[in-house]
C-alpha cells in the first residue's frame, strides 16, 4: 500500500485549457477484490497520520462533485480534480488551508470548507492568517478552479467538523456539525463542560457568499445521555420526503425541513420529529458515535452506521461484535429497525482501523436499494438492501493492512456517474467501476454532494 506513482502533468492556464498528464498508476488494482469490482485511475496525494505533528498532517478526508470535477478534502485545504477521463483523473489544484478536518459542500462557484479545532498557535488559509484558537467554515470562490479564492470566514465557537447543505431560493442553508469538539456548551468554549447539543445553521447568500453567517442554532432533542453528544454529521433527502438526520452520539435526530405530509419544518428552521437509538451504539459503556445518516431514494428508509473507536481502532476484527461493524436500516417514518447489514470479512491484520464510516445511496428507478461505502483498513464496500431485513453484499475492494501500521483506509467511498470514487485517507483518490446489473440505470447527475439528495423518486 505505500507504492504511489507520482502523476506528472503540465498546466497550461491560458483559456483554462489544461495540458493531460501521463497515466497514473493505481495500486488499488491489487487489492483484494470481488470480480466485479473493477480499479480505474488513481489520484496521488500520499499522507501519514501517525508520526506526523498536527500542523504538517495532510490526510484526506471527505469528497463533493460538480460536473467533470472532484473536490477532494484533507487536513491541509483541498484539491480539485479533473475526472473527465476516469481512467486517468487530473489534479488542477491544490487549495492550502491549514487545519482539519477539511470537510466540503459545493455548489456551482462556491465551496464552503470545515475547520475543527482550535489552534494553539496562528494558521493560514489560502494565504491569510488564521488567528490561534478559531474554528469555523471558510467560504471559496471556485469559479476557476486552477487558482480557488478565500472569500470570507465565518467563526463557529464549538467549530465545524462536517458540512451538509442545500439551495433554499437565493441562498444555501448550511448544517455546520461539531461533532461533540471538547470542552464546547451553548456556543462557547470553558474547561470540562459537556458539548453543546446543537447544530450551526449557515447562511450563504448566493449573490454575495463573501456576506455567509450563523443564521440560527438549531438544538438537538430526544433522550441524548450525554455521554459524546453533539452533531457528528447530517443526511438531507428533499424532493418529495424532505427529512434530515443528524448522527450524534447515543441517538440520531430526524426532522421535518418541507413540504411532506408532515406539518411545519424548512431548511432553515427543521422541525424535529423524533430519535432513534441502538442498544450498543454511543451509549455508556462504549467508545464512539453515531456516524453517517443517508435514506433510500424514496424516503422510506433511514440508513445509519457508527463509528466505535472514533475510526481509529481495529473495531472489524472477526472476534469483534456485530453491531461494530453494521450499518442499521430505519423505517424514515417512526424509525423502527428494519435491519442490519454486518461486515462479512474479517480485518484481522495488525491494528486495521475499522467501521463504517461515509457512503451514499444509488440512484436507481429500479426500486433497488444500494449503499456504496467506504469503511476505513475494510475499503470500499456495495451493499444491496432492498429487503432491509435481508442485505446482500454485492462487491468490495479490500486493501492489505498498512505497514508499518498506521491509520488509514477509505474515509469516504461515493457512488457518481457510474463509478466509485474512494478517497484513501494515506493514498489520495481512487476510482472503481462495479459491473452487473446490481446498480443497472442508475442515474447520471450534474453534481454530488453525498450527504445531500436534492430529490426522491417514487
Amino acid at each position: 500500500m505505500s507504492r504511489h506513482t507520482k502523476l506528472i502533468f503540465g498546466a497550461l492556464v491560458a483559456a483554462g485549457v489544461l495540458i493531460a498528464p501521463a497515466i497514473a498508476t493505481a495500486d488499488h488494482a491489487t487489492n483484494p477484490h470481488t470480480q466485479n469490482m473493477h480499479a480505474k485511475g488513481h489520484s496521488p496525494h500520499p499522507a501519514t497520520f501517525l508520526g506526523e505533528p498536527d500542523g504538517v498532517r495532510h490526510i484526506n478526508s471527505d469528497l463533493a462533485f460538480w460536473g467533470n470535477l472532484a473536490f477532494s478534502g484533507n487536513y491541509d485545504g483541498f484539491r480539485v480534480i479533473d475526472i473527465s477521463d476516469p481512467d486517468n483523473p487530473l489534479e488542477i489544484s491544490h487549495q492550502r488551508c491549514n487545519g482539519d478536518q477539511g470537510d466540503i459542500f459545493v455548489w456551482e462557484n462556491i465551496l464552503v470548507r470545515s475547520w475543527n479545532s482550535k489552534k494553539a498557535v496562528a494558521r493560514t488559509c489560502d494565504g491569510q492568517t488564521v488567528p490561534a484558537g478559531w474554528e469555523g467554515v471558510h467560504v471559496f470562490d471556485i469559479s476557476n478552479p486552477v487558482n480557488p479564492a478565500l472569500l470570507t470566514a465565518v467563526s463557529l465557537p464549538c467549530g465545524s467538523h462536517t458540512l451538509t447543505g442545500a439551495r433554499d431560493g437565493n441562498r444555501l442553508i448550511i448544517y455546520s456539525n461539531n461533532s461533540s469538539s471538547a470542552g464546547c456548551v451553548d456556543g462557547t468554549r470553558a474547561n470540562d463542560d459537556p458539548v453543546g447539543d446543537f447544530m450551526d445553521v449557515i447562511e450563504v447568500p448566493l449573490a454575495n457568499p463573501a456576506g455567509a453567517n450563523l443564521l440560527r442554532r438549531e438544538p438537538l432533542t430526544g433522550p441524548i445521555t450525554n455521554v459524546r453528544t453533539g452533531c457528528h454529521d447530517a443526511g438531507l433527502i428533499l424532493g418529495q420526503v424532505n427529512l434530515l438526520a443528524c448522527a450524534s452520539a447515543d441517538a440520531i435526530n430526524v426532522w421535518d425541513v418541507g413540504a411532506n405530509a408532515l406539518p411545519g419544518g424548512s431548511l432553515a428552521d427543521p422541525a424535529f420529529l423524533f430519535v432513534v437509538s441502538e442498544p450498543g451504539v454511543g451509549q455508556a459503556g462504549t467508545n464512539g458515535r453515531w456516524h453517517s445518516a443517508s435514506f433510500s431514494w424514496d424516503g422510506q428508509i433511514l440508513v445509519a452506521g457508527w463509528e466505535p473507536g472514533g475510526g481509529a481502532e481495529p473495531e472489524c476484527q472477526t472476534t469483534d461484535p456485530a453491531v461494530d461493524k453494521s450499518l442499521f436500516f430505519y423505517s424514515a417514518q417512526t424509525g423502527a429497525k428494519l435491519g442490519q447489514w454486518v461486515l462479512p470479512r474479517g480485518q484481522d491484520g495488525v491494528a486495521e482501523n475499522c467501521t463504517v464510516h461515509n457512503y451514499n445511496i444509488v440512484p436507481l428507478r429500479s426500486g433497488r436499494y444500494v449503499a456504496v461505502g467506504g469503511h476505513y483498513q475494510a475499503g470500499t464496500w456495495a451493499t444491496e438492501f432492498t429487503n432491509p431485513a435481508s442485505p446482500v453484499t454485492v462487491g468490495w475492494s479490500d486493501p492489505p493492512a498498512i505497514s508499518p501500521p498506521d491509520l488509514g483506509g477509505a474515509w469516504s467511498s461515493y457512488w457518481y456517474n457510474n463509478f466509485i470514487y474512494e478517497s484513501s485517507i494515506t493514498e489520495g483518490v481512487n476510482i472503481f467501476r462495479l459491473s452487473g446489473n446490481t446498480t443497472g440505470g442508475a442515474m447520471r447527475l450534474d453534481h454530488l454532494n453525498p450527504q445531500t439528495q436534492e430529490f426522491s423518486l417514487p
